[in-house]
């Protein structure tokens, strides 16, 4: 699969693996993921991420991550729907987290801080890669971009996804600004 992945897929996963080192997170998720996509700069998904708004908001999309994150995988909206029902997230968290330490509910399972030398994918990262895939594929595209991974990334259903919606960043408006750009760039 990796031989079809363009420079900038290449580097947004070898970001991922960076971010994961840096977080002290055992795995690769969808969260670093969006993170490398972001540290980008000269690449069609930065473009997008630019167009989009969320570029500038980067700090906004990092801390929306790890509070994902440090609720292991409940997003903003799911949070907010359980409080419908009663079900304060944030407190469940804070009583966890007081009895089993910070980050306990972390997704990788572990609170996020043991040193791994390798950093293998999560189930949910081998997903994107394989959604980013079909994408290219569905496109008739020979190739795999970081605009792939983008576009699977807000096609999910998944940590990632969840925060991207919440920065009005959907599966729809990647593809719209995609196209916009090529059209522009054909034009």
């Amino acid at each position: 699969m990796f031989e079809k992945f363009t420079a900038g897929a290449r580097a947004v996963v070898r970001g991922a693996v960076e971010q994961a080192e840096r977080a002290g997170s055992g795995t690769v998720g969808e969260p670093e993921l969006l993170l490398a996509l972001l540290d980008r700069t000269d690449t069609p998904a930065a473009a997008v991420l630019r167009a989009l708004g969320v570029h500038e908001r980067r700090a906004s999309v990092a801390e929306a991550l790890a509070t994902v994150r440090r609720r292991g995988g409940v997003s903003t909206a799911d949070a907010a729907a359980l409080a419908g029902l009663g079900i304060d997230v944030d407190a469940i968290v804070a009583r966890v987290e007081r009895q089993h330490g910070v980050g306990a509910l972390a997704a990788d399972g572990r609170g996020g801080r043991r040193k791994r030398l390798r950093r293998p994918f999560s189930a949910e990262a081998k997903s994107v890669l394989e959604r980013a895939l079909r994408i290219a594929v569905g496109r008739k595209e020979r190739y795999l971009g970081d605009e792939h991974l983008l576009m699977a990334l807000a096609a999910g259903r998944g940590p990632a996804s969840a925060v991207l919606a919440d920065h009005g960043v959907t599966h729809g408006a990647v593809v719209r600004v995609l196209e916009e750009s090529r059209e522009r760039r054909a034009g």
